[in-house]
Formats: C-alpha cells, structure tokens, sequence
C-alpha cells in the first residue's frame, strides 16, 4: 500500500480509512469543548513538556496541543486547541532552537509555521504562514542547531531547504532549493552533528544522502546516494551520537540499518539488517539517550521495540515486544523529552496510545487511561520540553 503517492491529500485518508471499513473516523473523538483542558504550566521547578498531533482527516486542517503529565505521561489538551494548520497536513517537527513548529500541508503545498507559548502551550501562527513548498510535502526536519529546515516533497520528488530566522521562526528558501531526490520522498531527518541530511523514498526503494554547507544550509549529494532500502521505505530516524541510520520497510516488514561514514555521509548496511518487524511498519523513533528503537506497525497493531547494540548499531528485539496496541492504524511515534514516555498515533480511532518506558530494558507499558482522544485522522506527533523559556523537542 502506497500512502503518498499522486493526490497525496486523498491518499493518506482513504487508504488509512480503507484498511479498516468499518471504523468511523469521528466516532471516538471529543469536540474541543469536551476534551480535558491543560491547567497553566507549574512552577519554575517542574519538568513542562508538550505535545502536538496533526489532525490529518482530509478536511480537517488543524494541529491539536497537549500537555504531558511529568509523572504519569498522560495527556491533557491545552488551552484554546486545536489550532487552524493548512490543507491536509501530515508531519510535524519542532525547531531544536526556537521553539517553533512547523507542519507539512500535502494538498496546500506548504508548511505551516507557529510560536510555542512555552507557559501555556498553545501556538500562535508566524508571520508570512503559510511557507510554500513544493508539491505534497510530506516530512520536516531542522538541523540541530535551529538554522536550517529541509521538507520532504512527495508529489514533486524534491526536498526543500530553507534558513530558519531565529527572531521569527520565518522560513526563506536556500539558493539552489528545492533538490531532487527519489520516487515518493515520505520521510526525513538531519543527522545530530548537522553535516548530513537523509531521506526515504517510498517507490524508489532508497534513501538518499546529502551534505549540507554549514554555512548557506545548501545540500549536495553524498558520494555512492541514493542507498538501497526495502520495499516502501516510509521514515528515518537516527541515533543522538550520529553513528546509524534506521528506516522502516512497509511491504517488507521489516527495518533497515545502516552505518553513517562521519566524514562523508555514506551509509553501510549493518551485518544483520533489514530486521524483522511486524506488519507494515509505518514510521521510528530513536529514544533521546539512544538505547532503544520503536517502531509502530500499522498491519498489525503493535510497537516493535528494539536495543541498540552499542557498538554496532545492531538491532535485537526488546523483551516482550512487539507491543500492543489496542486501536487500529497505529502510524507515527514520538518519545519525549525526558525519555520516559512513548506516544503513537492511531488513525481511525482518532486517539494516541501512551506507553512508560522501561528505563533498563526498554519495555513499554501502557499509561493509565490510554489511549486519549485527538482531533480527527491523527498523523505526525512531536514533543518538547520548556527550557529557558523556550520548547525543545528531544536531541537529535
């Protein structure tokens, strides 16, 4: 099954909405009204973290806000959530500098730009919002230093690169951008030492590599890209100290892996990879301490979990997993902040699972009074953590 292929707005929804017929999509959401309401943030003391779900139903157009409970990882939607994005919208990623978020709209053909309120939580939009893009922009990543944005195009083959003003949070276009990569671009991520950007293409079974100017964010293929991939490559994730690359492989369940040359930004499969996982793995996070790998599979409704070799990057299943998941369509995950909390979004229920983390062994529980209610079609997730005065989402 191809999700983002032409008519990337349509796509998404009914092939989502066609893997379970019989689910209604609004059935299990709660108007904003009626959703539990996030108090002000607590005291200068207290661990305030947030997280922010794009409400993808076709139509629906908006991005939900909620605060994570520092000892529970229960959610509670913010004040004045959801908030209006553009047309569409599938990803989202938050600035690691400015505490700003940024989402892809796939039928608008841009990106949506907001300021954090890091007391409240709520997001107010940026001057010049929406930012245009190229046609179906599917994922947005920044490097770690705030300065540079790159979004996935899936409709156009592209990625696009742009500087990130620090004062505005405003999006301007790198000179040479947008940048061709494969067939069906879905997913995409910068590596933690900002000198590599990598992205899956869906159709064409690869991921593409390049090397960014440190100075104009400007990219350049890396030697021997694109890389070969399995079937239907559908995210990227790679580890905090930039050493491997894992994708998900939707037709081939299973992930591959891959190590970063740190001079040239080359990947080599590791001895081991692709490694199974469950039905159609849709996306995958590396934990912020980079211990443990998670992946949701959308075919079969659980959260493979996985160790990270430590000095090769190998893959080996966590106790217990794969995880349950109790809605259907499970997609996109995000680990917060702090390491302790795993969230993963379920499309037709229009919910989250929340899990604990198993601080040893990487285990997943669930939290108590999971999964909770989203706005429609819930697609990409993302967390941060107020410091100094500003939300940071978990270290690249």
């Amino acid at each position: 099954m191809r999700f983002f292929t032409s008519a990337i707005s349509a796509a998404i929804g009914v092939a989502l909405l066609t893997h379970c017929s019989s689910s209604n999509p609004g059935s299990s959401s709660l108007p904003p009204s009626e959703v539990p309401r996030a108090e002000s943030a607590a005291g200068p003391d207290a661990t305030v973290e947030y997280a922010y779900v794009v409400d993808g139903a076709p139509g629906t157009g908006r991005v939900s806000g909620y605060a994570i409970d520092a000892s529970s990882g229960a959610l509670k939607q913010v004040a004045l959530s959801p908030f209006t994005a553009g047309k569409d919208p599938v990803g989202i990623a938050i600035d690691p500098a400015g505490g700003f978020a940024y989402v892809t709209n796939a039928a608008g053909s841009n990106i949506s730009g907001y300021k954090i309120n890091p007391s409240s939580g709520a997001l107010t939009r940026l001057s010049g919002s929406p930012f245009a893009a190229g046609k179906g922009p599917s994922a947005v990543a920044m490097d770690p230093a705030g300065r540079f944005a790159y979004v996935a195009n899936a409709d156009s083959y592209t990625l696009s690169a742009y500087t990130i003003n620090a004062s505005t949070g405003g999006l301007t276009q790198v000179f040479g951008s947008p940048y061709k990569t494969g067939k069906v671009p879905v997913g995409v991520a910068v590596d933690p030492t900002g000198k590599f950007v990598y992205v899956a293409n869906e159709v064409s079974n690869t991921v593409s590599a390049y090397q960014i100017n440190a100075s104009t964010g400007a990219l350049k293929p890396v030697s021997g890209s694109p890389f070969t991939a399995g079937d239907e490559p559908r995210g990227v994730a790679i580890d905090p100290k930039g050493s491997y690359v894992y994708v998900p492989n939707y037709d081939s369940n299973n992930v591959s892996a891959y190590a970063i040359n740190a001079s040239t930004g080359a990947l080599t499969h590791l001895i081991g990879s692709p490694y199974a996982a469950g039905g159609n793995p849709f996306d995958v996070v590396v934990d912020p301490a980079g211990r443990f790998v998670y992946v949701p599979n959308y075919g079969s409704n659980n959260v493979s979990a996985y160790s990270i070799d430590g000095s090769g990057g190998a893959l080996s299943p966590v106790s217990g997993s794969p995880f349950s998941d109790p809605g259907p369509t499970p997609g996109f995950v995000a680990v917060d902040p702090t390491d302790q909390f795993a969230y993963v979004t379920n499309y037709t229920p229009n919910d989250a699972f929340a899990y604990t983390i198993n601080a040893s062994d990487g285990a997943l529980m669930p939290v108590t009074g999971s999964p909770f209610a989203t706005g429609d079609g819930p697609l990409g997730i993302a967390t941060c953590r107020v410091t100094s005065g500003k939300c940071i989402p978990p270290p690249l």
